[in-house]
């Protein structure tokens, strides 16, 4: 069975961290770009960050560059987003993502496989 599960949502003070983890079953994971995004209610799925199945390439979205970081574990079939100085408007549910290939990963439609999603409320 193909899954993504995210897990680490949760209530955060604004400036505080969380580090939400992603872990992939039934698939190969290193076959696969892996990305994050968000949505906040009323809005459109917003693309937050992308790396590549070696880890060796990342991309950010202008609006967290320097505050959040991903990464991955290749062993753990397992993608992170370390979220720091956290602010209200980071408020959102947060899903990982899986992609072939490398391009055009800042794209919802380039995406084939979606978790289930993981509450963040960043509180003032």
């Amino acid at each position: 069975q193909v899954q993504l599960v995210e897990s680490g949502g949760g209530l955060v003070q604004a400036g505080g961290s969380l580090r939400l983890s992603c872990t992939a079953s039934g698939f190969t994971f290193t076959f696969y770009s892996m990305g994050w995004f968000r949505q906040a209610p009323g809005k459109d799925r917003e693309f937050i960050a992308a790396i590549s199945w070696s880890g060796g390439r990342t991309n950010y979205a202008a609006s967290i560059k320097g505050r959040f970081t991903i990464s991955r574990d290749n062993a753990k079939n397992t993608v992170y987003l370390q979220m720091n100085s956290l602010k209200p408007d980071d408020t959102a549910v947060y899903y990982c993502a899986a992609a072939k290939g490398t391009s055009d990963l800042g794209s919802v439609s380039k995406y084939d496989i979606w978790g289930q999603g993981t509450q963040v409320t960043v509180s003032s």
